[in-house]
């Protein structure tokens, strides 16, 4: 947004107006331009170029000998021009030496300018030096006296507007970034300047246009479009909120009044702990809606920790009496009335070094409703997306996710709130991070306790856990540690063991969630993955008989991405009758079902022959892979093709596919244009393996002019 450049904006010109400072500049940008264009020109290999700056600067030099002629005439009339004879020169020759001073000037000028680039990078080094040890006055002289040798360096301006805005020097800060704008357009750290000065000075359409303009630079930036646009909303919310509890407080009535009684009674030093907290009690029942929550932020409610040693010493309390438990559940239930739906105060409370130290101490203290009103306040910020940045900015939380997980025993509602406020952590890619730190010292051998004792535990809340830890495994890092423990892998089988005992809905929750884990496991490739391989593989096996289709798509699931780490593992659930059932589920599977089943069969018959043979019987002329292979998902094709390739080495396979469709699918396949060349590939090798095996398919080849699709097919087949 355009915007007056500000008075005394900088030093260094200080003399001069604002209006004879943009002009100064202006004429200095365009002279540079000019000489710029005319020395381009005049060496362009063009000659139509070349010819139009000639004339161009033919027509400078006559405005010059005429400005000069006017000079000398004015200066004096009586004396008699000796410099006739020069005038009467032909042109070529001013020309010449018009260029000759030009190209001299133009030299000269970058040599000047290079020299002065030099002094201003080192002056700006000098500012951000002082920037950085908090010295923001001498760090504004420094880009002062940069901008005095070079007055069109960008980095300058922003700089200096930064330095302006820590000394809240907003309308400076603000008439720099534009001096910025005016040597790039589309600076970006210019506009994200602009919107906090604007924001400082309450002018918030300002601030908003400002952070818009940098999302139309650079449509990447929609991150810290939003948070910025956010901080403006929250600021201009904040604004409002405390104009209008000042109106209330103003005109006397009751609420207003109260909150600050009773905030001045509480600020009473030395009364026992019953005083406060049944003075704390009054004050979070007369917190009814947004004003109160104002009046008790304006009125400094948050500093009653800071400001009463009684009240701290109560809350802070390692071993708590029954006297400073009830005080600590106090203060947890007002903090819940002024925060709820009040990002302000949230971040206020957030920022009280003792709350955040308190808050994992409270959630350990054993002490049950504690805990509850300390996951409730808790809630409060997880609960969205604003509230979960304060906690991964302000919190330290790195054991949160293994304090968190212990609630899984309770069997009240404290297990609920822990996972809620999982669920909704785990969202931040930063918490996930902090994970990582104590994830295989402390979180994985809770973990798997909890799995191996499943009978035990609120198996609501430990499916609620195994799902967040599933979605931990979207970290690499997360998931490469917890798949590389042998012990989660034989707790999870256990898991599996016990659910034909135990036959809850709850139960079969945790079974659902710890088959989803399992298959995010198994994105890795380790030696306890392969190690566990055949007795994982032979629980899927026996999970394929449950009535459950969400169990049993799982299985499969399971079973498709185990399978590649043993062919041990393959050689069980073949004898165990895999292919079999893999059809059945592919005749009547939905797409997910049949995505898993078909790369089962894929994996089987790619090194089984029993599983080939198997699949020839179960199949009768492949009418299931057929149908498989006119599927619109690729993966689903390519798998398919893959499949049916293998299976040709059967004898008699590809006769029983004389008089179908096969040749004309997998020709379509092998040239078509589908994204994942995995499916052209398969199709070409599966058609040259059935013309190879099956030589009258060639006459239908010939037929559909597919031959040239088959021989360059060929070098598949051969490296198959």
């Amino acid at each position: 947004p355009a915007r007056p450049s500000p008075s005394g904006g900088s030093p260094g010109l200080a003399m001069l107006s604002d209006a004879e400072q943009e002009e100064d500049f202006q004429r200095f940008v365009r002279r540079v331009d000019d000489i710029a264009n005319l020395v381009q020109g005049l060496s362009s290999t063009d000659p139509a170029v070349r010819e139009k700056t000639i004339a161009e600067t033919e027509r400078r030099l006559r405005e010059e000998t005429s400005k000069e002629e006017e000079c000398k005439t004015t200066a004096n009339r009586t004396v008699i021009n000796t410099g006739a004879s020069v005038r009467c020169c032909p042109l070529k020759l001013k020309l010449h030496g018009f260029l000759a001073v030009l190209e001299k000037d133009a030299k000269e000028r970058a040599k000047q300018r290079k020299r002065n680039e030099h002094l201003a990078n080192a002056l700006k080094e000098k500012g951000n030096d002082a920037f950085r040890k908090g010295d923001y006055v001498l760090a504004v002289q420094r880009y002062t006296e940069g901008l005095e040798k070079l007055k069109d360096k960008q980095e300058l301006y922003t700089n200096r507007a930064q330095a302006y805005l820590k000394l809240r020097q907003y309308e400076k800060a603000i008439g720099d970034c534009e001096w910025a704008l005016k040597c790039n357009e589309e600076c970006i750290k210019a506009y994200f300047l602009m919107g906090k000065a604007n924001l400082a000075l309450k002018h918030y359409s300002e601030s908003r246009q400002c952070y818009e303009k940098i999302l139309q630079i650079d449509p990447q930036k929609k991150s810290l479009f939003k948070d910025c646009m956010n901080e403006v909303n929250l600021e201009e919310k904040r604004v409002s909120d405390e104009e209008r509890a000042m109106k209330e407080a103003y005109s006397g009535k009751l609420a207003a009044v109260s909150i600050t009684e009773l905030l001045q009674k509480l600020d009473r030093p030395d009364q026992n702990t019953l005083y406060y907290t049944g003075g704390i009690r009054l004050l979070t029942g007369a917190v009814k809606d947004s004003t109160e929550q104002t009046l008790f932020r304006t009125n400094n409610g948050f500093s009653i920790l800071q400001d009463n040693e009684a009240v701290r010493r109560g809350f802070c309390a390692e071993e708590k009496t029954t006297a400073e438990v009830e005080l600590s559940l106090s203060l947890l239930l007002l903090w819940q009335a002024v925060c709820a739906g009040n990002e302000e105060n949230q971040r206020l409370l957030l920022s009280h070094p003792d709350v955040n130290a308190q808050l994992p101490k409270l959630l350990s203290s054993g002490l049950s409703e504690i805990q509850k009103e300390t996951l409730a306040l808790i809630s409060l910020y997880s609960e969205n997306e604003n509230g979960r940045r304060l906690l991964v900015r302000h919190q330290d939380l790195t054991k949160w996710l293994q304090i968190l997980m212990t609630f899984v025993s309770c069997t009240d509602t404290r297990a609920g709130s822990a996972m809620n406020i999982l669920s909704d952590l785990v969202e931040e890619e930063r918490f996930k991070t902090q994970c990582r730190v104590v994830f295989s010292s402390g979180v994985l051998p809770l973990f798997t306790q909890l799995l191996t004792s499943a009978k035990l535990v609120n198996q609501e809340a430990l499916a609620r856990c195994i799902g967040v830890m599933g979605n931990l495994c979207a970290d690499g890092a997360i998931r490469a540690q917890m798949a590389e423990c042998h012990e989660c892998w034989q707790a999870c089988l256990k898991l599996v063991d016990e659910c034909f005992d135990v036959n809850t809905p709850t139960y079969r929750e945790c079974l659902f969630a710890a088959l989803g884990l399992m298959m995010n496991l198994l994105l890795e490739s380790n030696v306890a993955i392969q190690y566990s391989a055949v007795d994982v593989s032979s629980r899927c096996m026996s999970l394929l008989e449950d009535k459950d289709g969400r169990i049993v798509t799982r299985a499969i699931g399971v079973l498709s991405r185990v399978l590649p780490a043993s062919s041990a593992a393959v050689e069980e659930v073949v004898k165990g009758g895999v292919v079999r059932k893999m059809i059945k589920f592919l005749k009547a599977g939905g797409q997910i079902t049949s995505s898993y089943g078909i790369k089962t069969l894929s994996i089987c018959t790619r090194s089984n022959g029993q599983a080939q043979e198997d699949l020839v019987k179960a199949d009768k002329r492949f009418g299931v892979l057929l149908k498989l292979l006119d599927s619109e998902n690729e993966t689903i094709v390519g798998n398919a093709a893959f499949c049916l390739g293998h299976c040709l080495a059967v004898p008699g396979a590809a006769t029983s596919l004389l008089n179908s469709s096969v040749v004309m699918t997998l020709l379509k396949h092998a040239g078509g244009d589908a994204t994942r060349t995995s499916v052209q590939k398969n199709a070409a090798v599966a058609l040259g393996k059935l013309c190879v095996a099956e030589p009258r398919h060639i006459f239908q080849l010939r037929k559909l002019n597919g031959l040239a699709i088959l021989n360059s097919s060929m070098k598949y087949v051969h490296s198959s």
